[in-house]
């Protein structure tokens, strides 16, 4: 399968992002990952993949529109891969509304893992292949603390901060 990909300029830095062809997806192409500079688990390029700005064009335009503040979701067509678990977590992810925070502990509940589980809840947090668009940036820790977050903490203050939300409680 042909993996495209091209970088889009935004206030975190070049944003790398892949996909593949998709006849029913917005602008053509399903997302499979974005990620920035020095992203920890950061998605191996695909050896066959090719630049291709012209496809992502409806990706940049939302991109766009979310970091100047006019825009609080994204509506394209993900092509991740991912377990049964994981996809339950992600789609939790999906649910947690612009300007709001939640804990590793609450989006257990929300997928119905027990407590003992936040721990692998945050590791697939942080497998989480599409950065900004699937809002793991609105994760934070039970004290309300900021928390991890694979793109870095900087990156996940200038997110939060965009969204409305006010600087988490620090540990």
């Amino acid at each position: 399968m042909t993996t495209l990909y091209t970088e889009i300029a935004s206030p975190l830095g070049p944003l790398l992002v892949t996909g593949r062809p998709s006849a029913g997806a917005p602008g053509g192409t399903a997302i499979a990952s974005l990620s920035v500079p020095g992203q920890k688990n950061a998605p191996a390029p695909a050896p066959d993949r090719f630049r291709d700005h012209a496809a992502f064009a409806e990706a940049e335009r939302q991109l766009t529109a979310y970091f100047a503040g006019e825009a609080e979701g994204f509506d394209l067509e993900f092509a991740v891969e991912g377990t049964e678990f994981r996809r339950r977590v992600w789609d939790a992810l999906d649910a947690i509304p612009y300007g709001a925070t939640t804990t590793y502990g609450e989006l257990a509940a929300r997928i119905g893992a027990s407590r003992a589980a936040v721990r692998a809840v945050g590791g697939a947090v942080g497998a989480n292949p599409l950065l900004v668009l699937r809002p793991c940036h609105r994760v934070i820790g039970a004290d309300g603390s900021l928390t991890g977050y694979a793109g870095g903490l900087d990156r996940k203050r200038v997110l939060l901060a965009l969204e409305g939300v006010g600087e988490p409680a620090t540990a």
